[in-house]
Formats: structure tokens, C-alpha cells, sequence
């Protein structure tokens, strides 16, 4: 039998909150997910079992008792392993880029978790039992080399006959949330469609609160600037609240327009008489 192309794996504590949404934007990938869970007190593993994915457990989360707990499962081999710790470090849309980088060809390619330490040795040079990992891509040679290397291996320990890469994992940059082009076009199709129609919301609702506000606001000043009454002040006043009262009556218009309106479609559905019915 074949080895599966790709087997994404897992691995988490205490994460119900998460793991459904995981799995599931995991198996768009590929059909073989698994599930390794860190003895979580919460629903997880009962929820990774609902949804239909192997479950595992180990008890440490570092590279090397992973590729152990793997290796000693009863899964059929794989070509291709992309394994993803999923904490408070990691993001759902972190997930492309770790699939990316499962298709780089790489044996051993792990991404650290990174630290505010500056005593902590180089990447390169951390023991992999004793290091947290964020994601890791390995390939079956790469998987049996971390079974078969010792507690304090390093990157430099591995075979040079592997393609190796131990790095420091960083989170992407939080952008700040854009309004997409189609809701931009949706608001532009509705605009014109009004514009074209001769909606009564447009033609007469907008005008109408144009001028209500307008007379609303001309009229506090009217208030306190006219203390005498004069010709100048008796004109502004008059239509200050003509603008007011015109800008009322066009919003009643345009609302029992739009009712009306709404009712004639009504009646005419009822009453259409279907095509090819005579």
C-alpha cells in the first residue's frame, strides 16, 4: 500500500475552544489528520474523536517524544509529516504558511517557540527534547532520524545527508481589518440601482433629511441671534421653518411611497397570471 502524501498532526492541551476549527480547515488539506493530545482536562479528546480523527496522547510536547509517539502508532507511514503545537502562540491564520513550507522539501524543519531571553542558545544549537516547538515539517527520513538521535541532539547532530533547518518561530504581523472590494461593489451596485429606479428613499428621503437637519440647526440660531422683529428676521425664520417643514414631508413621502410601493408588488404577485397558462 502507497504511503499517504501528507499527514498533518495536531498537538494541543486544553484547547475545545479550538481544535474543532483546526481539524476541520486541516482535512481542506489532506484526508489523514491526527490529533495528539497533551492529557487535556477539558473536552478536546472528546471532541477530536467526534469529529472522526485519530487521537493520540503523549505526555511531553517536544519534537523528539512526538516523532516517538508517531512512530510508535499503529498509522500507516507517510510520506510527508507537517506537526502544528496549537497554543496561545499560534494563530488559524498562520495555517497556509505552514503548509507551504510542508512542500519545501525539507527533512527536518522545525520552528521554535520563540523567547524574550537573551541567554538562550541559537536555534541551531538548542536541544531538541528540551525546546518547545510551534510547527515542524518532516519527511520519513527526517521522522526516523529524530526517533533514532539522543535526549541532548542538536540541529548539528542530525544526519548531513537530511536537509536540516531549526529556526525561531515568529508570529505575522496583525493587520488591521479592511473592507473588502465585493462589499465595496455590493454598495456601489446599490447606489446606482437606486439612482437608476428613481427609488423614492433616494429621491425624496435623502433631500428630506438634508433639509429637516438643516432647519433643525438654522432654527437654534434664529432663536438667539433675532431678538428684534424686523423684516430680515420675520424672512429667516419663515424659511427656517419652511426648510424644516419641507424636509419633514418629503421623508413621510418617501417612506409611504416606499410602503406603497411594496404592496403593489405584493398585489401583482398574487395576481400575475403565469406564462403559458392560457
Amino acid at each position: 500500500m502507497a504511503n499517504v502524501p501528507l499527514r498533518i498532526v495536531g498537538i494541543g492541551r486544553n484547547i475545545e475552544l479550538r481544535v474543532v476549527s483546526f481539524l476541520t480547515r486541516a482535512r481542506q488539506a489532506t484526508a489523514d489528520v491526527v490529533f495528539i493530545d497533551l492529557q487535556s482536562e477539558d473536552e478536546t479528546a472528546i471532541l477530536v474523536e467526534e469529529v472522526g480523527c485519530k487521537l493520540l496522547t503523549c505526555e511531553d510536547e517536544d519534537i523528539l517524544s512526538i516523532a516517538h509517539c508517531i512512530k510508535q502508532s499503529d498509522l500507516e507511514p507517510a510520506d510527508n509529516y507537517l506537526f502544528i503545537n496549537i497554543n496561545k502562540q499560534w494563530s488559524l491564520r498562520e495555517f497556509p504558511l505552514h503548509l507551504n513550507r510542508s512542500r519545501e522539501n525539507w527533512d527536518v524543519y522545525v520552528g521554535l517557540v520563540s523567547t524574550d531571553s537573551s541567554q538562550e542558545p541559537r536555534p541551531s544549537e538548542s536541544q531538541l527534547a528540551n525546546s518547545k516547538f510551534q510547527h515542524a515539517s518532516l519527511s520519513s527520513s527526517g521522522l526516523d532520524e529524530l526517533v533514532a538521535a539522543q535526549d541532548d541532539a542538536t540541529a548539528h547532530d542530525i544526519s548531513d545527508l537530511l536537509r536540516v533547518r531549526v529556526i525561531e518561530s515568529t508570529t505575522l504581523p496583525s493587520l488591521p481589518q479592511r473592507e473588502s472590494l465585493a462589499t465595496a461593489s455590493r454598495f456601489a451596485q446599490l447606489f446606482m440601482w437606486m439612482i437608476q429606479s428613481r427609488h423614492p428613499l433616494f429621491l425624496f428621503g435623502i433631500p428630506g433629511i438634508v433639509l429637516f437637519v438643516l432647519g433643525y440647526r438654522l432654527s437654534g440660531g434664529v432663536v438667539s441671534t433675532f431678538t428684534e422683529l424686523s423684516t430680515e428676521s420675520i424672512g429667516v425664520t419663515l424659511l427656517t421653518i419652511a426648510m424644516t417643514l419641507f424636509g419633514l414631508f418629503a421623508m413621510m413621502i418617501a417612506l409611504i411611497l416606499y410602503i406603497m410601493g411594496k404592496q403593489v408588488e405584493q398585489v401583482q404577485a398574487q395576481y400575475e397570471i403565469p406564462k403559458g397558462s392560457r
